[in-house]
């Protein structure tokens, strides 16, 4: 059957490349529907816990993403009249940003005072026409500071930073609202720089997250791909040392490429930073498959045979092992639809849509071009004995050494994996080079964090937040948070009453204090109320029938462990002393972040668990023998554990990237032990040889390539580091490190047990075991 493939391959050659370039292309049209995703949601399925629990209390409110700009100048206090001037000029202009529905800052900052004993006076902190002398100034600066709403939130306990919070309200109905809000912003404040060469200003917010995915994506497309295709014609140059076959391999990576992305566009998949690092991967394992059919059709020109029959016998060798390298590699991207996040699932797919195609351009494609093109290959001098062969004998001479020592190194390193904690701030998703990256570290160091969780307080019935007891209850709550140390501010509508109380008892301190009075609570309110201006309002605060009221806590740069604490521990406080508070737990980006890894985790556990049984059972079924099929399973266990017990002890800490790096490193993990365990087998079977020599036959026939290969993905792998987007940066080093695990297991590790198990058995009883499959060929 394999000769009549590889001859109808030479035979119609000239077709086969035709329809290959117009196959590609076809599917590469699809690349038009592409479209990068801007909105951080996009990580959380719809049955996400957190996601829900999110949107209700967006509902709940009022759907609200935020453009925070932060000033801060070279020298001195923001308390100046150039500054202020200033912030409030792009305070006004702010709500011209598209999508824009409040704007909240130090001018606009509703103050409220009394006039006389009766009147309740409510304006801008910095209103219209305020003369900014020195009495003004130091007004606008002792009521800032004395303020729990402005201070570490919209102003620094130092006087050095201000900030001014944009809330936008995203129709999430097309992926341009968030560039075209973020490119007003920055447009606003490089003319706010133009106009203070003096000040520096910052932006960072949940919008600036958003766009910041699609700027990481953009600049690893722009980066990585071209790094990549440059790594791997370097590498291919070196170790093929053949022009025609570093061409042919190019064509074959980059056809696959173009298949995969063209079909993600025509099946509507969206491209994320997770999702668009998928050519870098299909460009690294769909070069595997070429380098096996070229290692071989060139050792076998060395050989002294045709080109046309080098090309028959590497497909003859490499067509079983190329075809199962390819189904347990898609099988192990296939197994990503298991993860909690779509893009990881989106990733899947388009990684193994393109290893199948590389497969397939793999085994047409590609003999049909290298047998167009032409290639000068040296025969060998007889009795070469090349470095792979010497390998094989030290291997066979330690082997005992070797097994003891590897099983030691990987009982070592597994105990190091308890060390490794799990932490996903999603700021730490971006490079440092990245303007988001930078502005936040600014504003997170400077003025406030970008974390934050938030509850929402059931009160009871409508109008139940005015009642004095859920008042005290709420205010309590907000003091047990501001008591703990990772808390920078707490907004809560408590403030707002206190200062009420306060104003209409003539501005009394010793009135700053919670309303005795549930009716008298709601005409304060209500008297507020009707004083703000349009967009100003409180329903970012209470709900629409007054019956639950939101306390946002903004964080220090805590870890998502410590998060978990924060709200297990809020739970219980709230469960105690809330009586309608039972149940309630954060919510917010940053909580939905911090239980993502482990929710992926928990859903990888079963893809991996399952991709693992089907990969072992096709690789039992199409070694025909149960023997070799579990020792497959030694070298495919152990690198994973090996990489993270690496990982543990120089990064210690893991996030989402680790909850899909076992499921997709074990597809490509089995490549080397297929192509090992083939070759021994045929020596086995074929031949006849015994263990030794199956080993020494298999390190001859594959050993070259299986190496290269390695060395290709493990570079392949390594670009991904260079990543702008931390998650791709870890996966690739991750798998990298895995792999090279991988390859030590595969070199020393799966020859030594194959020498202990299989020394001394029976040889007419592995033929006897796989008589039914009669051999293509006879032995060489």
């Amino acid at each position: 059957m394999l000769a009549r493939f590889s001859n109808f391959v030479l035979r119609w050659r000239w077709a086969i490349v035709l329809l290959s370039f117009v196959a590609a292309f076809g599917a590469a049209y699809g690349g038009k529907n592409l479209e990068f995703s801007t909105n951080y949601r996009v990580f959380f399925s719809e049955e996400n816990p957190q996601l829900q629990a999110f949107e209700s209390l967006q509902r709940t409110y009022v759907r609200e993403d935020v453009i925070m700009f932060v000033i801060q100048p070279d020298s001195g206090t923001v308390f100046t009249p150039e500054l202020l001037a200033g912030m409030r000029d792009l305070t006004e202009k702010s709500w011209q940003i598209p999508f824009s529905t409040r704007v909240d800052s130090l001018t606009n900052f509703q103050n409220s005072y009394a006039s006389g004993q009766d009147d309740l006076i409510v304006e801008d902190l910095v209103p219209e026409g305020s003369p900014l002398d020195q009495a003004d100034l130091a007004r606008i600066e002792r009521t800032a500071l004395d303020e729990p709403l402005l201070l570490d939130r919209l102003v620094s306990p130092d006087s050095r930073t201000a900030g001014i919070s944009v809330t936008v309200n995203l129709p999430l109905q097309s992926e341009l609202e968030v560039p075209e809000a973020m490119a007003y912003a920055r447009m606003l404040a490089e003319e706010f720089r133009a106009n203070h060469p003096d000040a520096r200003l910052a932006i960072t917010g949940s919008v600036a997250l958003n766009n910041a995915f699609t700027e990481a994506s953009m600049a690893d497309m722009s980066l990585l791909v071209p790094l990549m295709y440059g790594a791997l014609l370097l590498v291919m140059a070196i170790l093929l040392r053949s022009v025609t076959g570093t061409i042919s391999t190019l064509l074959v990576i980059g056809l696959s490429a173009m298949t995969a992305m063209g079909l993600a566009g025509w099946l509507g998949i969206g491209l994320t930073p997770p999702s668009v690092s998928a050519p870098t991967i299909i460009l690294t394992i769909a070069i595997a498959d070429s380098i096996h059919i070229l290692i071989t059709m060139i050792g076998r020109m060395r050989a002294g045979d045709s080109k046309y029959d080098a090309i028959r016998e590497s497909l003859r060798i490499n067509f079983q092992p190329v075809f199962l390298t390819s189904l347990t590699t898609v099988i192990g991207f296939v197994s990503l639809n298991f993860s909690d996040a779509p893009p990881f699932r989106d990733l899947g797919n388009i990684t193994a849509m393109g290893v199948a195609a590389a497969w397939i351009y793999s085994i047409l494609f590609l003999p049909a071009i290298m047998a167009i093109l032409p290639i000068r290959v040296k025969v060998a001098a007889e009795g070469h004995r090349s470095s792979m062969d010497r390998f094989a004998e030290w291997v066979i001479a330690y082997r005992t050494r070797l097994l003891v020592g590897t099983v030691a190194s990987v009982v070592v390193l597994g105990v190091m994996i308890p060390r490794i904690e799990l932490n996903d701030q999603f700021v730490n998703y971006f490079d440092e080079s990245l303007e988001f990256r930078q502005d936040t570290d600014f504003a997170m160091d400077n003025l406030s964090g970008i974390y934050q969780a938030q509850w929402s307080l059931p009160a009871g019935d409508s109008g139940a937040v005015s009642d004095p007891g859920f008042l005290t209850a709420t205010d309590g709550f907000a003091d047990w948070l501001r008591a703990r140390p990772e808390v920078v501010h707490v907004q809560t509508i408590t403030d707002i009453f206190k200062r009420l109380n306060k104003n209409m008892h003539a501005d009394n301190a010793a009135f700053y204090r919670l309303p005795d009075e549930r009716n008298l609570a709601a005409q304060y309110l209500l008297l507020f109320e009707m004083s703000l201006p349009y967009g100003l309002d409180l329903n970012n605060q209470i709900n629409v029938d007054k019956s639950s009221t939101r306390i946002v806590a903004t964080l220090e740069n805590i870890t998502t462990n410590e998060l978990q604490a924060l709200d297990r521990e809020a739970k219980a406080y709230l469960a105690a002393n809330l009586p309608t508070g039972e149940a309630t737990e954060a919510s917010g980006p940053f909580v939905m972040f911090a239980y993502i890894a482990e929710r992926n985790i928990e859903g990888m556990l079963t893809g991996t668990f399952l991709a693992f049984l089907l990969i072992s059972a096709t690789l039992t079924f199409a070694l025909r023998s149960m023997r070799l099929g579990l020792i497959s399973l030694v070298p495919n266990l152990i690198p994973p554990v090996m990489a993270f017990g690496v990982w543990a002890v120089l990064v210690g800490e893991i996030g989402m990237a680790s909850s899909i790096v076992t499921a997709t490193s074990l597809g490509i993990i089995v490549d080397a032990t297929v192509h090992f365990l083939s070759k021994y087998r045929r020596a086995r079977i074929e031949k006849g040889a015994s263990a030794e020599d199956a080993v020494r036959y298999a390190f001859s026939t594959v050993g070259t390539a299986l190496w290269v290969t390695s060395a290709i993905l493990i570079a392949g792998f390594g670009v991904l580091s260079f990543s702008a987007f931390q998650i791709n940066s870890s996966l690739g080093m991750l798998t990298a490190l895995t792999l090279a695990m991988a390859l030590i297991a595969d070199f020393l590790l799966l020859p030594a047990v194959l020498l202990t198990v299989d020394r001394g058995r029976n040889r007419s009883r592995d033929a006897a075991m796989t008589s039914s499959q009669p051999t293509t060929q006879a032995a060489e």
